[in-house]
């Protein structure tokens, strides 16, 4: 059973440094904070460029899109899926997304079969109509909404009829800075002695830089040593159209006002570190913005967080991160205002301090770590909530069995052994060979030659396998040992109770149906030598499948009598199990449905025993019916949290193994019975491979002969790996045996 990790891959889609603007810079935060606080999950990011040449990014971008190439999004959606990422979150702004309104980010997203969570980093009040067409196509394609104000969240809800179930209201991230004096820093920029006010960020009219400079020379009257720190390059756009005009107009202002000497440009995009000083020695921090319906600003998150006195205009966000005594607020385009308010800060430093300790508390609560645990529970409230589709039942679907196709068998295999894992149809060397698959795989040769007769080619497979379980098996300890490296090497001295009880089912299934005289003689050696140390096991699947070995080993030999007195002990042992542990609701052998789960059932039905046989006849109803889904397909416990009583079953991560085990035990149900309702369980749980299942996809890929390995939330894992695909291929071939009245 290989149980998925709970590694979740995420796609940051934006802008990205070294890019400069304020959404680039807030992906890359956001990306590199998850990534750090979820070391587990790979996260990579897809950058919108707005220029031929694009930029040097880091590594973490993982692919470019030109803003205004309809084309290249389309490529960005598919490299997507081919990478298997389970969550999007795409950064949303107009105006960096070509087409009307950005709605080529739409086109990109309606191909893009994904759970995303849209950030959004302007809600209009008044939109126009292209923008309210792409707001109302983000609403359908998007799981989640996240939001960096009230103010957005209710614009969402009031304006665009967006579920308010699917807001979620997360702070924009800070820097985790520590509460300390500004005098700490004012050396590093040449500012010891001096009364700091600060504005920092990217250059543009809006910003309302002018009316600060204006309000200079009535602080200048009272606080002669202030000095007012403008940092950051012009906007990039700005610059492309204009030039330098609106920052050489700014000092234009100074001189005409006599405070040119306290006016300092720093003109350059700043890095973190540097950044964190500028902030750091600042003592007041301006922000003069000129635009009421400015739902989210980093600059003022980031001094807010580090605990400095702000004064702002009342745009939508400082409203709600200034209330209740963080901040002040004062009208827009109003110097005399900015004036009296830094001149009454500066005279009451109690107030002031105060005023900071506020701020940098409530900061706490937006560091990048606590922003990104949030964004993470953003992504798995999308993922649990992505619409599962139901499979339609209706009487003229059909899922013909298809004829067998061994490509994938073959090139998972080579002269040692079957390889357990694939990167897509891929044999993958790093996690190289185990008995378990080895055994699966010898198992299915056996069937092949049932079914078909002797075949040359399936000689060699079934060699090989047979050969690697002789070869895993240490006579000193009468253990097969499980995993081994692609240099041959074992990386193990005992294998798990399961992997040795999965061999002895392999060797006794050749003992029970083999015609290959060779095989027969080696398999019986190590059935005989392998079977006495499950006395001392305590896995019920070992037990289970130990029966099931025994089972076929007795069709040969059933006057053994040691084996048959082994068969009667774990027997009693699965029955006592269900009997300590079953209760009405719960007809089950443990606390816990985890994995393999028929097996149990299906082991005691072919005991031979009849008390034995209705007890796994009546957990087997019992499990098929709690793993039928609505539309009447066959839906078993996921492997991603498996089902403990009383609590919620895990629908996913659902594994083709179970599927298997489910039409070997109905099978045997039949068999014992005689009733066609039970093949008729059985081909309704194969058809789970076919595309009958929660998400009505087909896991069986008819051009390899290969099965993808688990059924996910929202889409399948690509890989084929051998435990999936002899799952298929075993399944094919208990319902293809019978149907041509070969033995079961």
């Amino acid at each position: 059973m290989k149980i998925s990790q709970p590694t979740r891959h995420i796609a940051f889609i934006g802008n990205y440094t070294p890019r400069r603007c304020g959404i680039a810079t807030f992906t890359a935060d956001i990306c590199e904070a998850i990534a750090t606080e979820f070391p587990e999950a790979s996260c990579f990011a897809g950058a919108v460029n707005d220029r031929p040449e694009g930029y040097d990014y880091p590594s973490r971008v993982r692919f470019e899109i030109d803003q205004d190439d309809p084309e290249s999004y389309t490529r960005a959606a598919e490299f997507l899926h081919i990478n298997n990422v389970e969550v999007v979150s795409v950064q949303h702004e107009f105006g960096i997304y070509g087409g009307p309104a950005g709605s080529h980010l739409i086109g990109f997203l309606t191909q893009l079969k994904k759970p995303v969570v849209t950030t959004l980093h302007t809600v209009l009040k008044s939109p126009d109509a292209a923008q309210r067409e792409v707001m109302t196509r983000l609403d359908e394609l998007s799981e989640r909404f996240v939001v960096m104000a009230e103010r957005g969240q209710r614009l969402l809800v009031e304006v665009y009829g967006i579920d308010p179930g699917k807001i979620d209201l997360i702070p924009h991230g800070v820097i985790d800075m520590p509460f300390v004096d500004s005098n700490f820093y004012k050396d590093i920029f040449d500012a010891e002695g001096k009364t700091v006010l600060l504005t920092f960020g990217l250059l543009s009219p809006n910003k309302g830089i002018e009316t600060a400079i204006e309000a200079l020379p009535a602080i200048l009257a009272e606080h002669p040593d202030v000095v007012y720190l403008i940092v950051g390059a012009t906007h990039p756009h700005l610059l492309a159209t204009q030039g330098e005009a609106y920052r050489e107009s700014l000092e234009a202002l100074a001189i005409k006002l006599g405070v040119e000497k306290q006016v300092i440009f720093h003109n350059r995009f700043v890095s973190m570190d540097e950044l964190k000083e500028f902030i750091g020695g600042s003592d007041i921090y301006l922000t003069p913005y000129r635009n009421e319906a400015q739902i989210t600003s980093g600059t003022l998150a980031y001094t807010f967080g580090a605990g400095k006195a702000i004064i702002s205009t009342p745009y939508w966000h400082a409203q709600e991160l200034l209330a209740e005594e963080r901040g002040i607020l004062v009208p827009f385009a109003d110097a005399g205002a900015i004036a009296a308010a830094v001149n009454d800060l500066l005279e009451h430093p109690t107030r002031m301090t105060a005023m900071r300790k506020r701020a940098w508390k409530e900061g706490r609560k937006m560091t990048w770590p606590e922003v990104a645990r949030r964004y993470m529970e953003s992504f798995d409230r999308a993922r649990a909530g992505l619409s599962v589709p139901i499979a339609t039942v209706t009487d003229d679907v059909t899922y013909p069995i298809p004829a067998p196709k061994l490509d994938h068998l073959f090139r998972m295999t080579d002269h040692t052994g079957i390889f357990q894992h694939a990167i897509y149809s891929v044999p993958n060397y790093h996690e190289a060979y185990c008995t378990d698959d080895n055994a699966r795989a010898f198992i299915y040769t056996v069937f092949h030659e049932v079914e078909h007769g002797p075949d040359p080619a399936i000689d060699r497979l079934a060699s090989s396998y047979l050969a690697f379980l002789w070869y895993a098996f240490d006579a000193n300890t009468r253990r097969f040992r499980n995993f081994m490296s692609h240099e041959r090497h074992w990386l193990e001295s005992n294998g798990s109770e399961d992997s040795h009880a999965r061999a002895l089912w392999a060797v006794g299934t050749a003992l029970g149906h083999s015609q290959n005289e060779g095989f027969r003689n080696l398999s019986a050696l190590l059935f005989q030598r392998g079977l006495e140390p499950v006395k001392r096991f305590s896995s019920p699947r070992a037990w289970a499948f130990t029966l099931v070995a025994i089972h076929e080993y007795l069709r040969a030999f059933s006057g053994d009598r040691a084996v048959a007195k082994m068969q009667r002990l774990l027997v009693a042992r699965l029955v006592g199990l269900f009997q300590a542990n079953s209760s009405p609701g719960w007809l089950w052998f443990e606390r816990v449905a985890t994995y393999d789960n028929a097996k149990l059932s299906h082991a005691l039905i072919l005991s031979g025993q009849h008390p034995a046989i209705e007890t796994g006849l009546i957990s087997l109803k019992w499990l098929l019916d709690e793993q039928t889904g609505d539309g009447g397909q066959f839906s078993p416990i996921g492997c991603h949290g498996f089902w403990p009583q009383g609590a919620e079953k895990a629908r996913f991560d659902q594994q083709p193994v179970e599927a298997h085990a489910m039409v070997s035990a109905c099978m045997a149900a039949f068999d014992v019975t005689g009733e066609q309702i039970w093949a008729d369980h059985a081909h309704r749980c194969f058809e789970w491979f076919l595309g009958r299942n929660d998400l009505g996809v087909s896991l069986y890929d008819p051009g390899t002969g290969g099965c993808r390995d688990a059924l996910l939330r929202d889409h399948i894992n690509q890989n084929q790996g051998a435990e999936s695909t002899l799952a298929f291929h075993l399944s094919r071939s208990e319902l293809t045996r019978r149907a041509h009245g070969l033995a079961p």
